[in-house]
């Protein structure tokens, strides 16, 4: 056998930063709670604490529309938030999905090399992004010593996010950590644009930011009742009630389909008369694509951004995408795509964006149903969950599914997890365009996996 590529990482392995696994096989409930509370407390501290050496932070930001499904805030020490994390498993299963890497996953060496392979591509992706931040001037004209400054803040503070989210995987804590501070950004971005108290000047007069304070705002001040009920509903460029309701339906209806599910009735090798289920979800990869979806596409959108600033009378940059600075609302100072292939894979934010350009609406739709059920499928047979490694899982606990061999189960199981990965993938991609030209608030990919973070949650703690 050659050398592989794990091999050149089996060196750096004694130098990575890592969590010591748990002395105790059962950790008590409570103390797991502690953990993931502690977790939080540092992460939701880290978004307070500002970057030291910014000169200014007023220019455009290329992941403002990303903000809460990247867990990140700028100018903080979160300012790549989980974005190293994502990118680097993203590449390493797609690698290893590819057969690029030999990887075999049920050799325990393989899997820690695996581990720390996607630990060191993580850490190499948070020290490039920081100096690409840095050189393109996002925190102003600063000196060779700030520059320095800021990207080792950047690093470190991406090492931390690295293991806070390997505290939780390694049973310290409920979870992980990418989807504990998505939740919590997302979470918290939905209550602040429905009671935010930050007045905003429109043009029209001093506007709460915040739709139902709006709603009680316009109701007191104006004279006429049904035109104040009517722009609390459907103004423009500030959270609406509208987008208010369609957050909470979309919420309500990713719950409802939570529960579609097929149970496979399984029985037990050695004792007779034990049975039991295995469940295969509708949402059988739960947010794994719009997660990879996302971080492919903000990944995208920044390049675009860099270069457009940079060289925006290049023909080639231009077809990649055109940008346009907002002059007032809610994201006033911030950039959005009007034209290139950024443009076409941005969302439209409204119906009425929709049938402005239905074209853009057409692509989009068939760019987020495509890549959601392409990573879906993809990503059951590099993290574990195909119907083979789901055979081996019973074949380990002595058990085999009801009316079948051994030898046929792989076959059976075949019929339902490819099925339900793509469809479930295409179900999530759907979901997410429905919420987007509903106007949801929060994105309807932020929304989906607040929703699905927050229901994983609540089964453990039912669980527990």
């Amino acid at each position: 056998m050659g050398v592989r590529f794990l091999d050149f990482v089996r060196p750096c392995m004694p130098y990575l930063p890592e969590v010591a696994p748990p002395e105790r096989k059962i950790i008590p409930f409570r103390e797991r709670v502690l953990w993931t509370a502690i977790t939080l407390f540092i992460y939701l501290v880290c978004c307070q604490i500002p970057l030291y050496g910014i000169k200014s932070s007023d220019s455009a930001d290329p992941f403002y529309w990303m903000r809460a499904i990247l867990a990140s805030n700028r100018g903080t020490l979160m300012e790549l938030g989980i974005t190293p994390i994502v990118t680097s498993g993203m590449v390493m299963q797609l690698l290893a999905g590819a057969k690029l890497i030999d990887v075999d996953q049920s050799n325990k060496e393989d899997r820690n090399l695996f581990q720390g392979s996607q630990k060191l591509v993580g850490m190499l992706i948070t020290l490039g992004q920081a100096t690409t931040y840095v050189r393109a001037g996002m925190y102003g004209d600063v000196n060779a010593g700030n520059a320095l400054i800021l990207i080792l803040q950047l690093f470190f503070a991406g090492i931390i996010v690295l293991l806070l989210d390997e505290l939780l995987q390694k049973g310290y804590g409920l979870g992980s950590g990418i989807s504990l501070f998505i939740s919590t950004n997302i979470c918290e971005n939905i209550v602040w644009k429905a009671f935010s108290p930050t007045t905003i000047n429109t043009g029209r007069g001093t506007e709460f930011e915040g739709a139902v304070i709006a709603l009680f705002h316009l109701l007191v001040t104006r004279n006429d009742k049904v035109r104040a009920l009517k722009e609390a509903f459907y103004r423009q460029n500030l959270p609406n009630l509208t987008n208010l309701l369609a957050t909470v339906l979309v919420f309500v209806v990713v719950i409802y389909f939570q529960g579609f599910r097929v149970d496979l009735a399984v029985q037990s090798k050695k004792a007779r008369g034990q049975t039991g289920t295995y469940p295969i979800r509708l949402f059988y990869t739960s947010n794994i694509p719009i997660i990879l979806q996302t971080a492919l596409v903000s990944h995208l959108f920044f390049i675009s951004q860099l270069l457009f600033r940079r060289f925006s009378n290049n023909i080639l940059i231009n077809l990649l995408g055109r940008w346009k600075d907002i002059e007032q609302g809610a994201g006033a100072g911030q950039s959005y795509p009007v034209g290139g292939l950024v443009y076409y894979l941005s969302p439209p934010h409204s119906l009425s964006m929709v049938l402005a350009d239905p074209f853009h609406a057409l692509f989009y739709v068939a760019f987020v149903l495509s890549t959601c059920a392409f990573f879906s499928k993809t990503w059951i047979s590099v993290s574990g969950s195909s119907a083979k490694d789901v055979a081996r899982q019973l074949k380990d606990q002595q058990m085999i599914m009801k009316g079948q061999r051994e030898q046929s189960m792989v076959k059976e199981l075949n019929r339902y997890i490819p099925t339900a990965a793509a469809f479930g993938g295409l179900c999530i991609g759907a979901l997410s365009i429905i919420a987007d030209f509903m106007g949801a608030i929060g994105s309807g990919t932020g929304i989906l996996l607040a929703v699905t973070n927050i229901y994983q949650y609540f089964e453990i703690f039912a669980k527990e």
